[in-house]
This record gives C-alpha cells, sequence and structure tokens, in this order.
C-alpha cells in the first residue's frame, strides 16, 4: 500500500509539474528562455518536484537518499508551507480558469495534503531529532538568497511578499524572515508529530 500511494501522488506530481511547465511556456512577450528561469524561480515548483522525486523513488526503492525519514520530513514541511503560504495569502491574488485552476489545485491542495496524509501513514518515524531541523532550512535560506540575487539582477520577484522593488529591503527581508520562522516551526513541529507517532501507531507497509 505504501509503494501504490506513492506511485499514485507521483503521477499527480509529475502531471501537474509539466503541466504548470506547457501553460507558462504560453505566456507572450517574454523571452522562452526567461521563462524557463521563472519556472523554477517558484518555490511551489521545486517543492512539487522535490515531492514528486520523493515518492517517485520510493514507489521503486526503500534504500535511497529520498526515503530517509528526515529527508522525507523536511520536503514534507516545505510542501505544507507551500500551501498554507498559497492557501492564506496568495489564493485570493488571482483567479485562474481551466487547466490552469486544475493544475493550481493540485500544486497547491492536492499534492500538499496528500503529502501530509503519506506522510503521516507511511512515513518512518525513527531517526527524527529536533537538532536537524537546522539542517531543514538549507533549502529554504538557499532559495531566498537565490530569489534576492536574481530579483537584484532581473526584477522579477516571484512572489508579491518579497518583491523587493514594490516593499523595499526592509520590508521583503522582514517577511523572508517571517518564512524562516515558519519553517523552522513547522520542521519542530513535525519532529514532535513524529516522536509522538513512532510509539503509538505500527508503520503501514
Amino acid at each position: 500500500m505504501n509503494k501504490t500511494a506513492a506511485a499514485i501522488i507521483a503521477l499527480a506530481g509529475w502531471f501537474a509539474v509539466i503541466m504548470q511547465f506547457f501553460l507558462l511556456m504560453q505566456v507572450q512577450g517574454v523571452p522562452r528562455m526567461e521563462l524557463v528561469i521563472r519556472f523554477f524561480s517558484y518555490f511551489t515548483i521545486l517543492t512539487n518536484i522535490l515531492v514528486a522525486v520523493m515518492v517517485t523513488l520510493t514507489a521503486f526503492s526503500d534504500n535511497t537518499f529520498f526515503t530517509r525519514p528526515g529527508v522525507q520530513t523536511a520536503i514534507t514541511v516545505y510542501i505544507i508551507v507551500v500551501g498554507l503560504i498559497y492557501n492564506l495569502v496568495l489564493r485570493f491574488l488571482w483567479s485562474p480558469q481551466g487547466m490552469q485552476r486544475f493544475t493550481d489545485e493540485l500544486l497547491h491542495t492536492i499534492i500538499p495534503v496528500s503529502a501530509v496524509v503519506y506522510w503521516v501513514k507511511y512515513v518512518r518515524k525513527d531517526g527524527l531529532v529536533y537538532r536537524n531541523c537546522f539542517l531543514w532550512l538549507l533549502f529554504p535560506f538557499a532559495y531566498i538568497l537565490f530569489v534576492a540575487l536574481r530579483g537584484a539582477a532581473s526584477g522579477f520577484y516571484p512572489y508579491p511578499f518579497i518583491d523587493v522593488t514594490r516593499l523595499g529591503y526592509p520590508r521583503a527581508l522582514l517577511n523572508g524572515l517571517g518564512m524562516v520562522l515558519i519553517f523552522m516551526g513547522l520542521s519542530l513541529f513535525l519532529t514532535a508529530i513524529g516522536q509522538w507517532l513512532k510509539h503509538r501507531q505500527p508503520l503501514n507497509r
């Protein structure tokens, strides 16, 4: 059941990422290479790719980097942030239609919820320790650094709450710090939940 669930999430994840790439490539007035760079500038896309890779490898193997409990928990934290930020902040800023709306729901709601359910039911909770939460911040830090450097060079910021051209550096940096605190809080929370679940439920295979 573990591998079946992983395969289903993997199919949904790859479909959503590929479809979003196709839809973005339809944008007019922007060079194609710039569109490709922008595609990989979205934390949503990068994180959904991580989820898709994680569950794809899990469906075929039990012994890879992406099947480690700590790695899977970190990726779960990232995708939870994707779902929370979009549904609490960004959803109300636009009204996608048709296939874009369907893809949007997959990326920001269905896959995040599926990943959390998968983590609760199937991811091993042994080995989850609080000190590893600091390591899990490396990916968000690297992303924020990339967006800051890329934005300074191109003027493009993928999310309004880190748009320096509109908010200025103090406000954008403050928002970035807030994001880091969210990542840390969720990392600590999932670690605590994992340690609690480890002693109270059998591992489903």
